[in-house]
């Protein structure tokens, strides 16, 4: 299984202060990997550094190979990134907001016209395509956040805290459609305060914590750190206040 992501010795400070403090970790091809960490362990700092948002201030970032200092214009193509913060334009109607991030990948003509219906189809908005965003509910916001994220076919799709404030409705079709981007042969790196998203989606998990992991494997793998015998049954829930000392209320976005 080929490395996707590999972060060597990754540090990012604000006001010399380190919020991401050293931090090395390899992602496989195929995986649904979780990032998890209470507010400011340095998880979207991390994400942001990863899509080129943010430049470290020490440390290796490599994608699908790539040197993300040194082939930044080939790396870009390959992500995907569905930031928590809605990326739509209200004033556009669904397929036009779909058309504007898809073309900045260089997609046009009948191709570009094609992608924007396949990713509108994909994230159950066909109907809506010529409503505008700004009329949307919430869970519609949210799939249409991630439509645009789709056009260009990424292999690394990011997700961050997709399902914050909406139905359980949307939010059980979002976890389905992640599943299904996956099953389609990308990556994916997601983060969530809800922890059910991220036992039912993840392979793997890594908990981050003042900027460092300080765990990472399976669900199973992480939940054995902490058992006392093999009988007991633990959530990951369980784990994380073990490991960080902090409880799931404590668990925003930082």
């Amino acid at each position: 299984m080929d490395t996707v992501v590999r972060i060597d010795g990754l540090i990012k400070k604000y006001d010399n202060k380190a919020v991401v403090d050293g931090l090395t970790l390899d992602i496989q091809e195929g995986e649904i990997f979780g990032l998890l960490g209470p507010n400011g362990a340095g998880k979207s700092t991390t994400m942001n550094m990863i899509c080129s948002l943010l430049k470290p201030n020490a440390g290796k970032i490599e994608l699908f190979g790539y040197d993300i200092k040194k082939d930044s214009r080939k790396v870009k193509p390959l992500i995907g990134y569905v930031p928590q913060d809605l990326a739509i334009y209200g004033n556009l109607k669904a397929w036009e907001n779909v058309e504007l991030f898809t073309a900045l990948y260089g997609i046009k003509g009948e191709a570009l016209k094609d992608e924007i219906d396949r990713a509108l189809e994909f994230t159950g908005l066909s109907d809506k395509k010529n409503a505008f965003a700004k009329t949307f509910s919430g869970g519609m916001k949210r799939r249409l956040n991630i439509a645009c994220a789709l056009g260009h076919h990424p292999k690394l799709l990011i997700f961050d805290e997709p399902t914050v404030g909406i139905d359980p409705q949307s939010r059980n079709f979002i976890l389905e459609r992640i599943k299904d981007i996956n099953k389609e042969g990308s990556t994916v790196i997601y983060t969530s305060h809800y922890m059910e998203e991220v036992e039912a989606l993840c392979s793997r998990v890594a908990i981050m914590d003042n900027g460092k992991v300080i765990a990472v494997g399976t669900p199973d793998e992480l939940k054995d750190l902490v058992r006392r015998d093999p009988s007991e049954d633990i959530s990951l829930e369980q784990v994380f206040l073990t490991l960080t000392g902090k409880k799931l209320r404590d668990y925003t976005e930082g």
